[in-house]
């Protein structure tokens, strides 16, 4: 009858990542913005991007779509909190270029689409395309490792 009352619950700890955009994974410090290169705000990777669908990399939930429609951040179900920055400097397109499709608050599964970004119409309105992933919240001891076409949390 008390067999699972003191069991404590564990937590999903997926540590595979999904790269949000197909293209060219990229170290993070390889972003031509020293913001992002400079890990100012915490460990990630980036993409190089082929086309402009941009999914979930994590099961979680948005946690906030910027309301210029060039970023999202989101959270896993560990907890981890995970930004999405669509190119750079892309936030004074105002939207321009961008179409949402989740909102605050909605939860999400890995591969879920969340925006369509066109990629044709804004590369030449901003400095890069290459897209950011940033992990903000990582542990002192967690880092983000590519391999091959993999990503991880370890």
């Amino acid at each position: 009858m008390f067999k699972n009352l003191f069991k404590s619950k564990k937590v999903k700890k997926d540590t595979a990542i999904l790269a949000p955009l197909e293209g060219a994974l990229l170290p993070i410090d390889a972003v031509p913005d020293p913001v992002f290169s400079q890990k100012m705000m915490g460990d990630g990777f980036a993409v190089n991007p082929t086309n402009g669908t941009v999914v979930s990399p994590i099961d979680g939930e948005v946690v906030s779509v910027f309301p210029t429609k060039h970023a999202v951040s989101l959270q896993d179900v560990n907890g981890r909190e995970v930004l999405i920055h669509v190119g750079l400097e892309t936030v004074t397109l105002k939207g321009e270029g961008f179409t949402v499709f989740v909102k605050d608050g909605q939860a999400v599964k890995k591969g879920q689409k969340l925006l369509e970004v066109d990629f044709a119409s804004i590369k030449d309105k901003v400095p890069s395309i290459i897209t950011p992933v940033v992990f903000t919240n990582l542990k002192e001891n967690e880092k983000v490792v590519i391999e091959g076409q993999e990503i991880k949390v370890i």
